[in-house]
């Protein structure tokens, strides 16, 4: 690597580091801020902000404060424009398949239900009944319990004491209060766990899938046998929470 490419890689770095500080603070700073902030050197801040700004990646305030530029604006609306939340769970959840060998489902809220979007089948002998446009209580599924767990509490509980019944195998939660705390708890952890609620012997590990309000707008599942759960749990969590903060990344939510 020759050294004018290993400073133009550095000087590259440094300009996101910099765009990444004022995102994250979400208010404008002064040169000498971000270099501490980045913990970065003042003068080469300094030449990289004057480059920024230069190009309207960056803009002055009048106390001579930098912000996130026009140009800046332009990009993110020609890739939001470009970016299908569906389609880019959709290839997500055909590798995470292919990954694991397991079916794995996207699921999204209905009012009161969830509803399959897209499947992609295991290799495996296991097949589930559900497929793509089943519907079922919210109560009754791990996808449907992250789906609400944005919520304010009072909204949470609102929603399920009015979808919540139960299951026909007996074992979904049907308490709004219970189910509202369980709700937020999944959410917060990105992972949530249902075993035999709507289908006997049926296991299902969820993850939420966040746009960059928080909202959960839809999850990624992975639907297998009841008995194969404790023995695949660490890989199978791992593997599902990566296939949906992908999605996050693509619809430009920041990793957490």
């Amino acid at each position: 690597m020759t050294d004018a490419l290993r400073t133009r890689t550095s000087g590259i770095d440094r300009a996101i580091q910099v765009m990444d500080a004022l995102t994250e603070r979400q208010t404008a700073m002064s040169a000498y801020e971000l270099a501490k902030s980045i913990g970065a050197p003042v003068s080469t801040i300094y030449r990289i902000v004057d480059e920024l700004v230069e190009r309207d990646m960056l803009s002055r305030t009048a106390a001579g404060h930098v912000w996130l530029g026009p140009r800046l604006m332009r990009y993110g609306l020609v890739y939001r424009s470009h970016i299908d939340m569906f389609a880019e769970a959709k290839a997500e959840m055909q590798a995470l398949s292919r990954r694991t060998g397991e079916t794995v489902q996207v699921c999204a809220r209905d009012d009161g239900m969830m509803v399959v979007i897209a499947m992609a089948v295991g290799e495996g002998p296991f097949r589930v009944t559900s497929d793509v446009g089943t519907r079922v209580p919210l109560n009754w599924t791990a996808s449907g319990r992250l789906l609400l767990g944005h919520l304010p509490d009072a909204e949470r509980v609102a929603a399920f004491a009015q979808c919540a019944r139960p299951s026909d195998t007996g074992s979904a939660e049907t308490d709004p209060e219970l189910l509202a705390r369980q709700s937020r708890d999944d959410y917060l952890r990105r992972l949530a766990l249902q075993i035999g609620n709507s289908e006997y012997s049926v296991a299902c590990i969820a993850a939420p899938i966040r746009d960059t309000d928080g909202v959960c707008v839809s999850t990624m599942s992975i639907v297998l046998p009841e008995q194969q759960v404790n023995q695949r749990m660490d890989t199978l969590t791992h593997e599902v929470q990566r296939a949906a903060e992908s999605v996050e990344r693509a619809l430009g939510r920041k990793a957490a």
